[in-house]
């Protein structure tokens, strides 16, 4: 009689316990990508307001003023960008002296920053590229996200992320209007808020594309104007 294959049961049992294994890190990875509900009065308000100013602020001190006076010039929705060691504590004000309006956070680059953020005041989160972490901790926390995306591959990681909304960034040096209306074009569940490059004179354009939801800008707000503390004068560019 031959002897017990030993060496074929105890790869058998290492084969077990490793699927076993595997199986337990997929559990575990979709425990962890969990979703809470956002508020889809965030989206539907940014799609309403056509247009969001993106705003730079270098001091923190004319952040309240500024907010006032985009909402007093029609512009309900803002994106404070945190490019600058400020921008936390500018968009908490801003979401403060104007609490009808949408205040939210662009080129958030970590969860760390999103949290901050949202911490801050903001009920939306943009940023540049897509990075799964900050959209990821955004689904958790039921926070409506706007990654950036300039290509196809780009476009069908963020679907397979669970999104539907997405940046299309830097809009003009990517193609601009002819480039999005292409790159849109199968996938027509989704819609895009085009960012960079996106000015007065081609607003139109942008916004007569049927999956367009809104058009990021920094036209109303340039950073003289902001610096100088001009409110009467941003008011009347966001008017127009």
């Amino acid at each position: 009689m031959s002897a017990p294959n030993t060496w074929g049961a105890v790869a058998l049992g290492t084969a077990a316990g490793a699927l076993a294994g595997v199986g337990l890190v997929l559990w575990q990875s979709k425990k962890s990508s969990v979703k809470k509900p956002v508020d889809p009065s965030v989206m539907e308000r940014l799609r309403n307001s056509l247009v969001v100013p993106v705003v730079s602020m270098q001091e923190a001190s004319g952040a309240a003023a500024l907010a006032q006076a985009l909402v007093e010039g029609g512009l309900m929705a803002i994106e404070v960008v945190f490019r600058t060691a400020c921008a936390e504590d500018a968009l908490r004000r801003m979401a403060e002296a104007a609490p009808t309006a949408l205040v939210g956070a662009g080129t958030i680059l970590s969860p760390e920053q999103a949290q901050r953020a949202v911490a801050a005041g903001a009920c939306f989160i943009v940023s540049p590229g897509l990075n799964p972490e900050v959209v990821q901790w955004c689904q958790a926390n039921g926070v409506v996200v706007i990654p950036g995306v300039a290509t196809p591959t780009e476009v069908e990681e963020a679907m397979r992320l669970g999104l539907d909304v997405l940046k299309f960034f830097p809009a003009e040096a990517n193609g601009g209007v002819a480039a999005l209306k292409a790159i849109s074009g199968p996938y027509s569940k989704l819609t895009f808020m085009p960012t960079g490059g996106v000015n007065e004179n081609n607003l139109e354009k942008y916004l007569s594309l049927p999956q367009v939801a809104c058009c990021g800008g920094t036209w109303m707000v340039p950073q003289d104007l902001v610096a100088q503390g001009d409110w009467r004068k941003i008011k009347q560019l966001a008017q127009e």
